[in-house]
């Protein structure tokens, strides 16, 4: 947050007010030449100095006081300058918080009357009360106001568009964990069917527990089965690009994301550690999303002219992952294009235990991140 956005920040309304008694405390001690603040005059500016700091977290309260230290100010002073500042200042509070949007038009009456009963006769015009002491805090409180509340809806649906592509992710996450349990899974049913069928004169009791690890096999199947219906939702497409790959061939894989990637323009240098072909399936599926999606964010954010590196490397069972670019010259943030593949990376690295990091680097970006071992 910048200091601009913090001078109108809720949180520090006590230090914009210390900054206008400052700029008004000035106003006094650099008064005009030949003329000097009398007595009161000090009195009810130093009153108006102390309520508007003290009591900044109530706006509504803090304007009372203001208005009222006005309408003494205005019968028994010559220079009310002090307190008109001050009480116009706490309007721009109340329409800047008030949280009943009827109360600013309240508290707008009353500073309006409080001119017209209080003000000597021709020396105020309506036109200048409204214009100046009233209209000019009002329409600055309303302006600041609907700014803030238009970052706050921005914000809020940042954050549930943020949780939608967390949970799609999820969702192709566990899509893809289908795949490669329901794979394994069935192997060792058709294995245990085979065994059953095949192996002459069984024992009884082997081939009861035979049949009763066929059938709980099958019927974890069909869980599963139920479970990815209900996670890719009613009428929502199966993706074919989300079987699952053999470990072994996990490197091939990788080669083949990096063609894709030249395809598109630009230069890739990969360096894949023929380790990764010994992953589990899970990660291995993972290393293999992640690199598809840094890659395609490359094309997309730093174009055909960019060169970018692939690297990924194991040790101690731990995979490390890492893309980055030079920015091929027309860098954008991947951040600030308002798509959510970041967002996906990032929940795909925090399922396995791995933080996903993500910034510039030189003139372009670089992403990693280090996927823990199976066991841990």
């Amino acid at each position: 947050m910048g200091w601009a956005q913090r001078l109108f920040d809720r949180r520090d309304s006590w230090f914009r007010l210390v900054l206008l008694d400052l700029s008004g405390l000035s106003y006094l001690v650099f008064y005009d030449e030949g003329r000097h603040p009398t007595t009161t005059q000090w009195v009810l500016a130093v009153l108006a100095f102390v309520v508007g700091p003290v009591l900044s977290r109530w706006p509504m309260l803090a304007f009372l006081l203001q208005t009222g230290l006005l309408g003494v100010a205005l019968v028994v002073l010559g220079d009310p300058t002090i307190n008109q500042v001050a009480a116009s200042w706490a309007l721009g509070e109340v329409a800047l918080w008030a949280r009943k949007p009827r109360l600013i038009w309240l508290a707008t009456g009353l500073l309006l009357a409080v001119y017209l009963v209080f003000a000597t006769p021709g020396k105020v015009e309506l036109f200048g009360i409204l214009s100046l002491p009233i209209g000019l805090p009002l329409l600055l409180g309303l302006v600041l106001r609907t700014t803030r509340e238009l970052g706050e809806q921005a914000q809020r649906r940042a954050e549930a568009e943020s949780r939608a592509a967390r949970a799609d992710e999820r969702g192709v996450i566990a899509r893809e964990l289908h795949d490669v349990v329901a794979h394994h899974v069935a192997s060792m049913v058709l294995r245990v069917g085979v065994a059953r069928h095949v192996l002459p004169g069984l024992d009884p009791r082997v081939a009861e527990v035979l049949d009763d690890v066929h059938g709980t096999g099958t019927a974890a199947l069909n869980d599963l089965r139920k479970l990815v219906e209900v996670l890719r939702g009613s009428g929502e497409r199966g993706d074919a690009a989300l079987t699952a790959i053999e470990p072994g061939a996990l490197p091939a894989a990788l080669g083949a994301a990096v063609e894709t990637a030249r395809m598109t323009g630009i230069t890739v240098e990969a360096d894949i550690d023929e380790a990764v072909g010994k992953l589990d399936a899970v990660r291995g599926m993972a290393v293999l999303r992640l690199t598809q999606e840094a890659l395609t964010n490359v094309a997309k954010h730093a174009g055909p002219a960019a060169r970018a590196r692939l690297l990924v490397s194991v040790a101690d069972d731990e995979v490390s992952w890492e893309v980055s670019d030079d920015g091929g010259g027309v860098y954008k943030n991947p951040e600030m294009s308002g798509g959510h593949g970041l967002i996906g990376m990032r929940e795909r690295a925090e399922v396995l235990g791995g933080v996903l990091t993500a910034g510039p680097d030189g003139g372009g970006w670089r992403v990693r991140t280090v996927l823990p071992g199976a066991a841990a």
